[in-house]
């Protein structure tokens, strides 16, 4: 019987065209050009909200914690229509807003919500879908305490979906049972950041009824989000973030805070429990290996707030177990492809026909068209047959005693020099081939091609220190004029006045929203890519070890992934330095790095269309621009 049902539920969508006169008097669930038509009152669509009871007490009150869920549906939905739910889940709604605008939730006397955040209910409604936006425990209306990416975030999310399909409890307002008689239990989440980690978090547990998610700049791993090989982004920031988002009084949650405070390591920068609890590839709440549900990734490659390694590696970890998946990889910093410019109504459509297919079963061909949208240009987008670019060759980059790079290896017994000192990326990249005893630097001659890096540079580095351990940056940067996507300023994007709609509008709610462009600069360099390590970790994450002074050892680790085209005529330039104090709260170790140039080298994927056979070097050491300001981009912190 569970092979005849998707026939069965096309067959049934098909037969649900309905007539003008039948639409007009009972309408129902209509599929033309492969896609579900709007056929339903948004203006008299059920508003509700129920409690569901989770399995968690965070706030130790002796009572289960109740997720307040926030419902939009169609009027005709119930025990003779059901439909599949779009779930918006997140803990912003009370304070700093959802989306490019920072919309909240309003309410009316019964205290319904008369305005939903975002373009979701409008649009999806109308076709057939009932809308929820759930308020993550210990945020807004639900209750309990938030414990950033862990069990409270993660089994509250859950317990939503496991009540659409009957096996959790909720209540009504009035403490009478409420029961989802009106959905299929066909789920997908979306949400970009918090919302879409969440997404993220609930798939990884492998919940039954959970058939898409689309995380939109979303963590996967709350210690690559905080972390990177030892280094230390920033202190407290779980107790930080939950108090932010958390707007009852401070006393109610503050043991949580304090716990998360005692838990987190940031003594040492270990990944410990407290992280493991946090990640959803390999965790203990939720793992990759047991997603049910198919993925729509979006992320940007210039995010420096939820670092591209949180959907790099949960991409791959996804392809490696065959998950039906899609991707949109942008240029710009944490903006939701809503606001990418001239993408919006491509976006929208997508999205749509991304739902209809895995939540309404209808066979529109979005599975079988290229997986990956890139942006290789100020809106300038390609598509391909998956991230990164596929047949994309690993070049060597070797750095060579007189400052230059190139192909091949340094002699023997070369080494170069640097103090583990805090300091900017602007002072790192200043003066490129002028001596700098916080950092040692080299840069190719003009390229005689464009070269496209389409994925994750690899540094591998031989190093003696005269310390136990030392910070290490390594930075790629592309040296020449050119106007590229200012994602430093504004996210990468300026927001105009006038809108465009997408979806049905009431009084109370519209559905439209501002159009944005993307924002371009014209500089003589680029950091294109970054990676750092403490170099205690480089064989462990959990377990330090420190590198014996005056003994040579081997660190190699991945960079922040890219997707970025260096022109011809460009240098290409690496970097290696201490402390990176533009994405890092450490202070510099002070230990002395030398590094062994004949054993170490970044590797660059290189999209090519002829082999990569040599990397020009100039006859004259290339000094580089002077110091150039580049923009520290918006602190870290913002999640919206």
């Amino acid at each position: 019987m569970s092979q005849l049902r998707p026939a069965l539920v096309a067959v049934a969508l098909t037969l649900a065209v309905a007539t003008p006169a039948q639409a007009a008097a009972t309408p129902a669930i209509t599929v033309e050009n492969g896609r579900t038509q709007p056929v339903f009152s948004y203006a008299d669509a059920v508003r509700e909200h129920v409690y569901v009871e989770s399995p968690v007490d965070s706030d130790q009150d002796g009572a289960l914690d109740k997720v307040r869920v926030d419902i939009i549906r169609p009027k005709e939905s119930g025990p003779r229509l059901k439909v599949p739910v779009v779930i918006d889940e997140s803990p912003y709604y009370d304070n700093s807003g959802r989306g490019n605008e920072g919309e909240r939730k309003e309410y009316d006397e019964a205290g319904n919500v008369v305005k939903f955040p975002l373009f979701y209910d409008n649009y999806f409604v109308p076709r057939g879908y009932a809308v929820l936006n759930v308020d993550m425990l210990g945020t807004t209306r639900s209750e309990g305490c938030p414990d950033i990416g862990g069990k409270a975030d993660v089994l509250g999310g859950k317990a939503v979906i496991d009540w659409l399909n009957g096996r959790a409890k909720a209540f009504r307002a009035d403490g009478t049972p409420a029961v989802a008689d009106w959905t299929t239990g066909k789920a997908a989440m979306i949400g970009k950041s918090y919302d879409g980690t969440l997404a993220n978090a609930v798939a990884a547990t492998g919940v039954k009824g959970l058939e898409t998610i689309v995380p939109i700049s979303a963590i996967s791993s709350w210690y690559k989000y905080q972390r990177s090989n030892g280094v230390i982004y920033n202190y407290d920031y779980a107790s930080w973030l939950a108090a932010y988002i958390d707007t009852d009084p401070a006393a109610k949650c503050q043991a949580v805070r304090d716990r998360m405070d005692a838990e987190d390591g940031d003594d040492t920068g270990n990944h410990n429990r407290f992280w493991a609890e946090r990640d959803y590839i390999d965790g203990l709440l939720g793992d990759v290996s047991k997603v049910r549900a198919s993925v729509f990734v979006v992320h940007t490659v210039n995010d420096l707030n939820v670092k591209p390694d949180n959907f790099s590696v949960w991409w791959k970890a996804l392809a490696d177990r065959k998950v039906p998946r899609k991707i949109w990889v942008g240029q710009t910093q944490h903006v939701d492809p809503f606001d990418f410019e001239g993408r919006r109504t491509l976006w929208v459509e997508t999205l749509h026909r991304w739902f209809d297919h895995w939540l309404h079963g209808v066979r529109n061909g979005i599975t079988r068209e290229p997986r990956a949208d890139v942006e290789i240009g100020p809106a300038r987008w390609i598509t391909q047959r998956d991230w990164p670019a596929p047949f994309a060759l690993n070049a060597s980059l070797r750095p060579a005693p007189d400052g230059t790079l190139g192909l091949r290896p340094a002699p023997r017994k070369s080494t170069a020099s640097f103090t583990d000192v805090a300091m900017s990326e602007n002072d790192m990249v200043a003066e490129i081939g002028t001596a700098n005893p916080g950092r040692v630097a080299f840069t190719t001659g003009p390229l005689p091609l464009d070269l496209r890096l389409s994925g994750t540079p690899t540094a591998d580095l031989r190093v003696k220190l005269d310390k136990p351990t030392s910070n290490l940056t390594a930075l790629l940067v592309d040296f020449g004029e050119r106007s590229r996507i200012d994602w430093r300023r504004g996210q990468g994007i300026t927001t105009l006045t006038e809108e465009d709609c997408h979806g049905e509008s009431t009084e109370a709610d519209d559905a439209c929203y501002r159009k944005t462009v993307t924002n371009v600069a014209t500089r003589p360099l680029e950091i294109v890519a970054r990676g750092w390590i403490d170099v205690q970790n480089r064989h462990s994450l959990s377990h330090a070890k420190p590198l014996p002074a005056g003994t040579y050892g081997t660190v190699k680790w991945l960079t922040l992934p890219q997707d970025y085209t260096f022109r011809k005529g460009h240098r290409i330039g690496l970097v290696i330095a201490g402390t990176d104090s533009t994405y890092s709260g450490e202070s510099g170790t002070g230990a002395n790095v030398t590094v062994d140039l004949a054993g170490s080298r970044v590797v660059v994927p290189f999209v090519l269309g002829t082999p990569l056979t040599d990397v020009p070097k100039d006859t004259v050491r290339f000094r580089g621009p002077e110091r150039v300001d580049l923009p520290e981009p918006e602190p870290g912190f913002h999640f919206f």
